[in-house]
This record gives structure tokens, C-alpha cells and sequence, in this order.
């Protein structure tokens, strides 16, 4: 967990989309873990899975049956609850103040989520405990945020689809200074034909986690904002080449 005496970036504006301010702090009170417990496999890397806008907790469970079926997960249900007028979505969480944030509402959402997420596995895992953050959209967003607040704490990220933040908010993205140091290993992987992250962004992560990271990236012909049985299957060779992954699957 980060230093509590580390001073946390300002609270911004209030949200048009998602009621409450951007950067509000947040808290994870919810947790699915794979089946038994989250300690059958101790000696391999645990899964933190986080899913995208409107989704829950269910979503990346099933993925991991395909990705890592011998390893233990837990996914996490982001605690900002989506709303239509006048009623709750049932089963629809959001990490972010509104889907895809930018400038620095993103910068000041992608700490707070990041935040709230590293509290949780400080309060719920065993420090020695191997832990691969795994997001699909704002989930992949946090996988690599992640490491912009507490890399040496996660041995590898997982970026389905997402995204990276500006990082221009001082205080947001305290590590990036020492991160491409530490050289760890991120799979990034993303959908030529994705209507929901703008070609731009998706290049602009390209090239942040280029600099800052030991870099798998796959494009995807055609493939929308989603996931793909061919990027499984590369998202399974590269847990294996991975030093960390040593008997994964």
C-alpha cells in the first residue's frame, strides 16, 4: 500500500455522467474469488481482475476458465453504481466518473481508482502473494495505473482494451519516474476496429507503455472493443514466457 502520509492529488469537478466529483476517493467493498478460495495455487501469480464500464465482477471470472485455469483470481466490482434517470442499472459499476474521461478528470479518476484497489489487495492479500493486475477497458486502464502508484508490489499487468492516462496532474502517477527501471512485463492488446477507445488513445498507450514497460503489444484485425479467442491464446504463450509465469497454465 502507498505511504498514508503521501498527499493525494486534489478533488476536481463535479461529474456530468456519473454522480460525485472526479477523483473522489473510492473504496473496493465487493470481491468474487475463483472457486474454493484464493489460496489454492499460493506459489503461482494471483489474478486481480477488473472489469470495464457497466460491467461487475462476473465478467472477468469466466475469461480466467481460458486464460489461467490453474491459477487463483480474484475480480474485483468497481464501486461507483451506474444509473439511468430516476433508477439504479442492476449489475453495472463503474471505476471512472464517466466511460472514457479525459485530460485530467481522467488523471485524478485513474488515482482514485487505482488508489482503492491497491488498499484492497493491501487489507486482503498476503503481502508475499505474487498478484497480476487483468482489466478489460477502464479495467485495463487500472491494470497499468497500478504500476503508476505501486509497481513494486505487481509483478506483471494485463491490458485488455484499455487505456492510459495523461499523467500531466502532479500527484496521479507518482512512480512513473522509476517505472521503466523496473522493467515489468505488460501485455497490452487491442482491437484495430474498437468504436469505444479512439485510435488515438490506443496509440498513445502504445507508446506510453513502450517507453515505461517490458511491452507485449498485439493489434487485432477487425476485432471491436472486445476480446478474442486469438488473443487468449496469445495472452496464454506470453504469461508462459514471462519469468513470472513459470507453470502457469
Amino acid at each position: 500500500m502507498m505511504d498514508e502520509q503521501e498527499a493525494r492529488p486534489p478533488v476536481g469537478r463535479p461529474s456530468p455522467v456519473v454522480p460525485g466529483r472526479f477523483g473522489d476517493p473510492l473504496e473496493v467493498t465487493e470481491a468474487l474469488r475463483s472457486p474454493g478460495d484464493a489460496a489454492r495455487q499460493p506459489n503461482r501469480p494471483l489474478f486481480l481482475c477488473l472489469h470495464g464500464w457497466g460491467s461487475n465482477e462476473d465478467d472477468l471470472a469466466d475469461m480466467m476458465h481460458y486464460v489461467a485455469p490453474y491459477n487463483d483470481y480474484v475480480s474485483l466490482r468497481a464501486p461507483l453504481v451506474l444509473q439511468r434517470p430516476g433508477m439504479m442499472t442492476p449489475g453495472a459499476y463503474s471505476w471512472l466518473h464517466d466511460a472514457i474521461p479525459a485530460g485530467d478528470d481522467l488523471d485524478l479518476d485513474a488515482y482514485a481508482a487505482a488508489r482503492a484497489v491497491d488498499d484492497w489487495v493491501a487489507a486482503n492479500l498476503p503481502a508475499e502473494r505474487r498478484v497480476v493486475p487483468l482489466g478489460f477497458s477502464q479495467g485495463g486502464l487500472l491494470a497499468t495505473q497500478l504500476l503508476r502508484v505501486h509497481p513494486e508490489r505487481y509483478c506483471g499487468a494485463v491490458c485488455l482494451s484499455g487505456f492510459v492516462a495523461p499523467g500531466a496532474v502532479p500527484g496521479t502517477a507518482p512512480a512513473d519516474g522509476r517505472l521503466a527501471e523496473l522493467d515489468i512485463p505488460v501485455f497490452y492488446g487491442y482491437g484495430s476496429a474498437d468504436t469505444v477507445v479512439p485510435k488515438w488513445l490506443s496509440q498513445e498507450t502504445l507508446a506510453w507503455l513502450e517507453e515505461h514497460t517490458w511491452l507485449s503489444a498485439h493489434e487485432y484485425r477487425g476485432l471491436d472493443h472486445s476480446v478474442s479467442l486469438p488473443e487468449f491464446a496469445d495472452l496464454r504463450q506470453w504469461l508462459l514466457e514471462c519469468d513470472f509465469a513459470s507453470g502457469l497454465v
